[in-house]
């Protein structure tokens, strides 16, 4: 194994963005709610059957980190939409409306906040249509909910053995100050950036795929993993494929880049060319990356170097896999 490849790996185990999605597996723990519960747990929303029987309603809630709040505030104001916007596109729905809990210092240190969710709003056409606000807090913090609705789910639970992954991220943008948030969102036209997010409802409505995953604060090997655990599959990844900048540094991109616009999807081998089809016809960057497997391990290649950067036999991550049933075999012999 080379020297980058062994580094990068050894950077994903003890990373940020990976030791936060550690901590969803105590939490899923102490509310039973993981596995093999009616509602899955795992995926960018919570996906509820819609009680006039009529596809999902899609529930999702993000919060910020106060040291990203404090020296970002509009943006964080903006982010508050947009990640959560995508969370909803990520599961083939549509936005409907977002809800805020807000707490600053005071209202002037609070209105930078407010002023960049109210933008993000009118770009992405999705209403804030309510909260809790607290002016006379210590400091900053944020934290935003949306509601939207799916006619066909793109689901983390539905990767299968054999399907391609697909990286799809806008390119079109830059790093912002102090962290790794890739943004090419921010002053692009409206119209675009939704009719962007639109690939995503119109991939699962054709039947053209059932996985994918919103790529976050993990990087997209952090993304990946947990779509990996989700649906009980491993993979194999060539790293040469992955889409990213020509000068970003392949560690921050891989590992520590939350881009605006960033999806991870799985899709049957048939549907490849089409699904690649519709993001560059938008001139989104996309490409096949690798394959899922039967095995429960994540395989890297780069430079045509390969080594296991991941067996989720030895290591759980978010502790949502649906519980995995043993062969007939096995199950008259206990």
């Amino acid at each position: 194994m080379s020297a980058s490849l062994s580094q990068l790996i050894a950077a994903l185990h003890c990373s940020r963005g990976v030791a936060h999605k550690r901590d969803i597996s105590a939490v899923v723990a102490a509310l039973g709610i993981g596995g093999d519960s009616a509602i899955k747990v795992g995926d960018d929303c919570a996906a509820i059957p819609d009680p006039s029987g009529d596809g999902w309603l899609l529930l999702a809630i993000e919060g910020f980190l106060t040291e990203f709040v404090e020296r970002e505030p509009r943006f964080a104001g903006w982010c508050g939409v947009m990640v959560n916007v995508s969370d909803i596109y990520a599961m083939g729905g549509r936005p409907i409306a977002v809800v805020d809990a807000i707490w600053s210092r005071d209202a002037v240190h609070g209105k930078a906040i407010l002023d960049g969710m109210a933008e993000a709003a009118r770009v992405y056409g999705v209403p804030v249509v309510g909260g809790h606000a607290n002016a006379r807090a210590g400091h900053e913090q944020l934290s935003v909910a949306i509601l939207g609705r799916a006619s066909a789910l793109l689901s983390s639970f539905d990767a299968k053995p054999g399907d391609v992954l697909i990286a799809a991220t806008d390119l079109r943008g830059g790093y912002r100050p102090h962290f790794s948030n890739w943004d090419a969102a921010s002053g692009s036209d409206p119209e675009r950036l939704r009719g962007d997010l639109d690939i995503l409802p119109t991939l699962a409505e054709d039947r053209l795929c059932c996985a994918a995953k919103d790529i976050s604060n993990a990087g997209l090997l952090g993304t990946l993993l947990m779509l990996l655990e989700c649906s009980n599959v491993g993979a194999e990844v060539d790293l040469d494929q992955v889409p990213m900048p020509a000068d970003a540094d392949p560690l921050r991109w891989l590992l520590h880049t939350f881009p605006s616009y960033g999806f991870l999807l799985a899709v049957r081998p048939s549907k490849v060319d089409d699904v690649l089809a519709r993001f560059l016809a938008r001139d989104i960057s996309a490409s096949a990356i690798g394959r899922c497997t039967a095995a429960r391990q994540l395989h890297l290649t780069d430079d045509g170097d390969r080594a296991l950067a991941w067996d989720f036999e030895q290591q759980p991550l978010i502790g949502c896999a649906p519980t995995i049933a043993a062969p007939v075999a096995q199950r008259r012999a206990a």
